[in-house]
């Protein structure tokens, strides 16, 4: 007899099948992002970062006193010494965003910090600032500028290999006419329901798609994109190795896997405070 060698547990821990087939095993994540400490090339008492130090110094006050914060920290009129120095002391961290009307939104390293720049025509810097808060009010205030408040379910002619799309639109509706601002976002899991292609793309053709869109990086990616329709948000889950695990509507506000938490802010008000002690 002829012994076979085999892992203990895991892929190839069992002998092949004859018919050839194989166990597909789903890859798991490989890499999740970690706060590091900012490492800056200047020192904030210097008098040439005067202005970065009152930026730096009412950031931690807005921090420590959130929900209370005195508003947008404009930056726009920095030199380029004091914006080398807020670049490098926020980096850049896990959710990124990008709206109609020029509106690009990033968030520090520090969650709950936001850079919230705005470009014109010409690609041209016109406001810069930061922002405290969950999420930041240019991206809530105008993710459904000009949406729908429903979707259009009258179909003359439905698609060849549509099954399940027209329940859902109807679902949809009675969700959105329900929803309130600050109430439980109402979820449709489109992954453990039976679609076809012809599903997809008529749910996608009916909602349309808006102007913003969010990428929240951590543990894999979460691609969130607001559709046509006021409320309605597309989010998607993918792993590592970019393949869709969880596809999802949701009517709400803003999907929460976009947004920092009060106890992310509390967090980033004592980092903040080590940092600037460490560089004072």
């Amino acid at each position: 007899m002829t012994s076979i060698p085999l892992p203990i547990f895991g892929q190839g821990s069992q002998p092949a099948e004859a018919d050839g087939a194989e166990l597909d095993y789903l890859t798991m994540p490989e890499e999740m992002a970690t706060y590091r400490m900012p490492q800056l090339s200047a020192n904030l008492t210097s008098p040439v970062l005067a202005a970065a130090k009152a930026v730096a110094d009412q950031l931690l006050h807005d921090l420590q006193h959130f929900p209370q914060t005195g508003g947008p920290i404009d930056l726009i009129g920095l030199d380029d010494a004091n914006r080398r120095f807020i670049d490098e002391l926020l980096g850049e961290g896990e959710v990124s965003a990008l709206g109609g009307g020029g509106w690009r939104i990033q968030e520090s390293v520090l969650a709950g910090v936001w850079r919230v720049q705005r470009l014109d025509g010409q690609n041209r810097l016109i406001a810069d600032a930061l922002e405290v808060g969950v999420m930041p009010r240019a991206l809530t205030d105008n993710a459904f500028a000009g949406a729908a408040n429903r979707i259009d379910t009258a179909i003359r002619d439905l698609p060849d290999g549509v099954m399940n799309a027209l329940p859902l639109l109807a679902e949809l509706n009675a969700k959105i006419a329900e929803y309130r601002p600050g109430s439980e976002p109402q979820v449709i899991n489109l992954s453990l329901l039976p679609q076809t292609e012809q599903d997809l793309a008529l749910l996608e053709q009916r909602l349309g798609r808006g102007q913003t869109t969010i990428l929240s990086r951590g543990y894999g990616n979460c691609r969130i994109g607001a559709t046509a329709t006021c409320k309605v948000w597309w989010v998607q889950y993918f792993n590592s190795q970019d393949s869709l695990i969880l596809n999802t509507l949701e009517v709400s506000d803003i999907p929460s896997v976009a947004c920092a938490s009060a106890e992310d802010i509390a967090d980033s008000a004592q980092r903040l405070q080590e940092i600037l002690a460490v560089y004072a």
